[in-house]
């Protein structure tokens, strides 16, 4: 198939933090030296902002270096912390208010600020209009263009108009071939071309495999007498036990709303387990439900997110393109935070990029000056310092876990003479369904807890009626054939959007995927334990259209 092609110096996959941080830096690079330079940031949402979920609590020190003078450009950082409460919940109706000084230092929100991240990348992404990089929302880049020498020379955007069979309709159009001197990979946890770089290009040797939770989010317009702006609130424990770490956390933001949440960790072993339905729990908790009883949930998503930090970091680099933010696994889960280390890879990436292209060169390189610029980099020292957070947790749970991190955070800096390593894999977890109990989950009251179809609605989740199914089986017998019968079909539950059906026919039980409602987070991609299933980019300005996550 012949299609246009266009030409530029950098292509960035990705309107997040990581990728519009490195279109602004390109492009401030490039005034500061009087250079011309031509980039473009792809972002598969129906606008920059409509697939972006962050709890959040931002800290603004990448920013602070990015724009100087962000409260001037009117950045959407409207709200600083006032306070931290966190809560160890030792069961659905108690809770222990832990003090300061038994918490990890890296959990203190001080000069921090409760944000709509959403809000935040739509604002960075009007700073990069405004640099003049070109940015094309609706156009998922849906395959990597390969250079003659194996190097990346660029992206695919994805074809439109497709039917479920793939054949084109009256409205078909061809995608796009965006090729690029260099190519940044920010599409966020687990993008499906920066697995398929990571698996290609062997940057994960010698790593330890990266391990991921998935994050719920609601937003609830709340009476204004139980509302305190700024005030941040953090739980451990109850709903998830045994051997389910995460935790949840509710943000006073602005306008009387709070933010409220779960992590669940995806490396639980009980495969009737519903993170959903964990979630739905957890609001039901006093300490939670304090605030919220009587308001009106207004949002609603979910969002994978990579969280094995420094050990499972993989070589960022490759000839001809970069893998910044949570492409790469960036995220600090000690700080529960993720935006300003992938905001500072993006600045690193335009920085290395910028050097190379200033010489004259024509791209395809492995930049090995990223690496350095890395190494002695603020980015690279807090990952490190943090690197036994996640394994010392898996290693002796939440609680043995939690005190080593707190005594290595609070009183050593991080940097106790241990390397802790977590080398599990996180679908190869689960149990047989035979050999644990099953959970019942209590039905919700439409009050506190609430249905996945009508929580997929609050989403704006949407897709264009026949097209291709953008969840691929590579086995279609093995949901009936093996998951069914090991572990009762776990993406029934695992997925938080109801996407996966068991239908019992004359025929026989039928897998059923209804990928109308996915949120795109990738949960199945990471948590299917045959690892049948493979997420890819659907047709443009699918998916969620979060307002302001």
């Amino acid at each position: 198939m012949e299609r246009e092609s266009m030409e530029f110096d950098v292509v960035i996959v990705g309107a997040g933090p990581a990728g519009l941080s490195t279109a602004c830096q390109l492009m401030k690079l490039a005034q500061e030296k009087e250079q011309e330079l031509m980039v473009c940031v792809v972002e598969k949402g129906s606008e920059v902002g409509a697939h972006i979920l962050s709890g959040a609590v931002f800290e603004p020190r990448a920013l602070n270096e990015l724009f100087p003078d962000w409260k001037e450009k009117g950045a959407p950082l409207n709200t600083a912390v006032t306070g931290d409460d966190i809560y160890l919940f030792n069961g659905e109706k108690s809770a222990i208010k832990l003090p300061s000084f038994s918490v990890p230092k890296t959990m203190h929100n001080d000069g921090n600020y409760i944000v709509s991240m959403g809000n935040v990348c739509r604002w960075l992404a009007e700073q990069a209009e405004e640099l003049g990089v070109e940015i094309f929302p609706g156009f998922p880049a849906h395959s990597i263009i390969y250079n003659d020498d194996g190097s990346v020379g660029g992206v695919t955007t994805g074809d439109m108009g497709l039917d479920a069979e793939g054949k084109p309709k009256d409205s078909f159009m061809p995608g796009m071939e965006l090729k690029a001197k260099y190519t940044v990979f920010a599409e966020g946890c687990r993008g499906h071309l920066g697995k398929e770089l990571i698996a290609k290009f062997g940057l994960d040797a010698d790593k330890s495999p990266q391990h991921y939770g998935l994050g719920f989010k609601e937003i609830w317009d709340i009476a204004p007498e139980k509302h305190q702006e700024g005030l941040v609130v953090h739980s451990a424990g109850w709903p998830l036990e045994k051997d389910t770490n995460g935790g949840g956390y509710l943000y006073h933001a602005e306008n009387n709303q709070v933010f409220v949440g779960l992590i669940v960790d995806l490396s639980y072993s009980n495969p009737h387990l519903s993170p959903f339905d964990e979630f739905q729990r957890y609001k039901h908790h006093p300490k939670i439900a304090q605030y919220l009883e009587g308001g009106k949930r207004v949002s609603y998503g979910a969002r994978a997110m990579a969280k094995g930090g420094f050990n499972s970091l993989p070589k960022m680099t490759m000839p001809g393109a970069v893998l910044v933010g949570c492409d790469a696994g960036t995220i600090n889960f000690a700080k529960i935070k993720g935006n300003h280390t992938a905001m500072k890879s993006g600045m690193l990436a335009a920085e290395s990029i910028f050097d190379a292209l200033l010489t004259g060169d024509e791209g395809g390189k492995d930049l090995t000056s990223f690496s350095e610029k890395y190494q002695n980099s603020w980015l690279y020292d807090e990952l490190y310092k943090t690197r036994n957070f996640g394994p010392a947790m898996h290693k002796f749970g939440t609680f043995l876990g939690g005190a080593y991190n707190t005594v290595d955070q609070n009183f050593f800096g991080g940097k106790l003479p241990f390397n802790f390593k977590d080398d599990s894999l996180d679908h190869e977890q689960l149990k047989l369904a035979a050999d644990v109990p099953v959970i019942n989950y209590p039905k919700p009251d439409n009050k506190l807890s609430f249905d996945k179809l009508s929580s997929v609605f609050l989403s704006n989740t949407n897709h264009a009626e026949e097209q291709p199914c953008h969840l691929k089986l590579a086995d279609s017998s093995i949901p009936i054939g093996v998951n069914l019968v090991k572990y009762g079909e776990p993406a029934r539950l695992y997925c938080p959007a109801g996407v996966y059906e068991v239908e019992s026919t004359t025929d026989g039980d039928k897998f059923v995927i209804n990928s109308q409602n996915c949120v795109h987070c990738k949960t199945c991609d990471i948590k299917d334990p045959s690892q049948n299933i493979t997420w890819v980019t659907p047709e443009g300005t699918g998916g969620p259209n979060y307002p302001n996550m």
